[in-house]
C-alpha cells in the first residue's frame, strides 16, 4: 500500500512515510492510493472483536510494511491500555438511541483515540530510525489536549500547539496550559483556529523550514489519525448489528475540520454498511451549505457553545473533494488554488447531487443546541456535551441513528450549567487543573510571529 497527494505533485511514499510526512510536500493530503474493502465473512468476524483486535484488523491492509504489521499489535495495545472504560468506545443506549462514548481517553475527547495511537506510532518510528520530531499543530480545542498528552514527555519529540486566544473553553486551555513538561510549547494566537490553521499550513509549506526543523502533524492532516478513527465506526456497527452484514446503520457525526465524518466515509468504502452519514454542524456552517448548495464559501467564524467546531476552513474537506471529482488531482489543484484566491468555488450540478448522496447536512443553532441538552437530561438523566448535542439534535427525526458523543460534559461545565442548571461532576482528571500552574505564550496571528517562537522552542 502506497500513499499519494490528493494534488498529484508527490511520488507515492509508504505508511510509515505518510505518517512522517504529515502534510504532502505538494500541499495537498495524503491518501492510500486504493481502498481495501472488506469481504462479508471477514466483516460478520470483525462485528464481534474487541476494540484493540478490531483496530489491528482494520488498520493492517493500510499499512503492510513489516516490521510495523508485526508491532502493531503491540503498539495498539499500548495506545488503548489507559483507557478508562473497557471497551474504549462504548456504545450506551441513552433513552433509546444509541450514543457512542469516545471520550473515556486521557483527556476526555474523541481525539484521544486517535492520538494516543499516533504518540506510540511516533515514538517506535522516531526510536527505529533514531530521529527527532518537532510536532506542530492548531487545535479548536481538543485536538491540542489530546496531542500533548500523547507525546508528552517522550525524548525524540517536541510539540507546539495553537489555539486561538480566548476561544477555547477554560477546561480544555487549561489541559493544555498546564502541561509544563520541557517537550511542550503552547501558543495562544490572536485570532480564529482558521488563523492558527493557515499559519501551520503555511510553516509547513516552506518545505525549507519544515526540513531544517523536522516537523511532523498531529491535526487531522496526517493520514493515521484518519485510520484510527475509521475503527470505531466498525466497533459501533458490530455492536449495534451483532455483526448483521444486511443490517446497515446511520450516524450523526458533529463535525468541525470534517476528519471524523471522512473516517465513516472511507469505513463506508471499505464495505461498512452505513445508510447514512449524517454531517452535523453549528452556526458555522459552510460544510452544511455546501451539501446543500454544492458552493463552499468561507464565512466570518462565530463564537458559539460548540468551540471545537468554530471552524470555517475544513482541512480535511480537501480528501473528499478528489474523490468527489474523480481522483483527479490537477481539478483538485484548481478548486483549492481558486479557493485560496477567492475565498470560494463551486462544483458542477452532477457532482453536488453526488454530495447529496453521500451525506445528510443539519446546521444546528445555540438555542437548539441547549434545548437538547436540557431535553436529553430531563428525560433520561443522561448529561450531553454542546458538542454531541449539535449532532443529536441533527439526528433528531432520522429515525434509529448512532450518535457520535465526542467529550465528557465536563469539558463544556459552562454550556451544560446553563442549559440544566446542573455541575457536570468534574472526573478527577480535572478537578486539579484549576490549581496547577500553566505555561502559555500569546502572539498576534502572524505566520513570522510564531515562526520567530518555534525557532526559539524548537532549539
Amino acid at each position: 500500500m502506497r500513499y499519494i497527494s490528493t494534488r498529484g505533485g508527490v511520488a507515492p511514499v509508504t505508511f510509515s512515510q505518510a505518517v512522517m510526512m504529515g502534510l504532502a510536500t505538494d500541499g495537498g493530503l495524503l491518501l492510500p492510493e486504493r481502498i481495501p474493502r472488506v469481504g462479508a465473512d471477514e466483516l460478520r468476524r470483525w462485528g464481534g472483536l474487541p476494540f484493540a483486535e478490531l483496530a489491528v484488523e482494520v488498520m493492517r491492509p493500510f499499512v503492510v510494511e513489516e516490521p510495523l504489521v508485526s508491532m502493531l499489535p503491540g503498539l495498539v495495545q499500548r495506545a488503548y491500555g489507559g483507557f478508562s472504560h473497557p471497551e474504549i468506545t462504548p456504545v450506551r443506549m441513552v433513552g433509546g438511541r444509541p450514543i457512542l462514548e469516545l471520550f473515556h481517553g486521557p483527556t476526555l475527547a474523541f481525539k484521544d483515540v486517535a492520538l494516543q495511537f499516533l504518540g506510540n506510532l511516533f515514538e517506535y518510528l522516531l526510536d527505529r530510525e533514531a530521529g527527532e520530531l518537532n510536532i506542530l499543530g492548531a487545535t479548536s480545542g481538543d485536538t491540542g489536549s489530546a496531542a500533548i498528552h500523547g507525546v508528552r514527555g517522550r525524548s525524540r519529540i517536541r510539540i507546539a500547539i495553537l489555539h486561538p486566544h480566548g476561544r477555547v473553553s477554560p477546561m480544555q486551555e487549561r489541559q493544555m496550559t498546564t502541561v509544563l513538561d520541557a517537550n511542550v510549547t503552547n501558543i495562544a494566537v490572536e485570532g480564529t483556529f482558521d488563523d492558527g490553521q493557515r499559519i501551520v499550513k503555511s510553516l509547513f509549506n516552506d518545505l525549507e523550514f519544515k526540513e531544517r526543523y523536522r516537523l511532523g502533524a498531529v491535526n487531522s492532516i496526517n493520514w493515521a489519525r484518519i485510520l484510527a478513527q475509521i475503527v470505531y465506526y466498525f466497533y459501533a456497527w458490530g455492536r449495534l448489528s451483532g455483526g448483521r452484514v444486511d443490517r446497515p446503520v446511520a450516524f450523526a457525526v458533529p463535525t468541525g475540520n470534517f476528519g471524523d465524518v471522512f473516517a465513516g466515509f472511507v469505513a463506508r468504502k471499505m464495505g461498512l454498511p452505513i445508510s447514512r452519514l449524517i454531517m452535523a454542524t453549528n452556526r458555522n456552517d459552510i460544510l452544511t451549505r455546501f451539501v446543500d448548495t454544492g458552493h463552499y464559501a468561507m464565512g466570518e467564524v462565530h463564537p458559539t457553545v460548540s468551540p471545537s467546531m468554530d471552524i470555517q476552513v475544513s482541512s480535511n474537506f480537501e480528501r473528499y473533494l478528489y474523490y468527489l471529482l474523480g481522483e483527479d488531482p490537477a481539478a483538485v489543484r484548481g478548486l483549492m488554488d481558486r479557493f485560496s484566491a477567492e475565498g470560494s468555488f463551486s462544483v458542477t450540478p452532477e457532482q453536488a447531487r453526488a454530495v447529496s448522496r453521500e451525506f445528510v447536512a443539519r446546521a444546528v443553532g445555540e438555542e437548539e443546541t441547549l434545548a437538547e441538552i436540557r431535553e436529553l437530561y430531563q428525560a433520561t438523566g443522561y448529561l450531553a456535551d454542546p458538542h454531541t448535542a449539535v449532532g443529536l439534535r441533527a439526528a433528531s427525526g432520522e429515525g434509529e441513528v448512532i450518535c457520535l458523543a465526542t467529550a465528557h460534559p465536563a469539558k463544556f461545565g459552562a454550556a451544560v450549567r446553563e442549559a440544566t442548571g446542573v455541575e457536570p461532576e468534574l472526573p478527577p482528571v480535572l478537578a486539579g487543573l484549576r490549581s496547577l500552574p500553566t505555561r502559555c505564550t500569546v502572539l498576534p496571528a502572524e505566520v513570522e510571529a510564531v515562526r520567530r517562537h518555534l525557532i526559539h522552542s524548537f532549539q
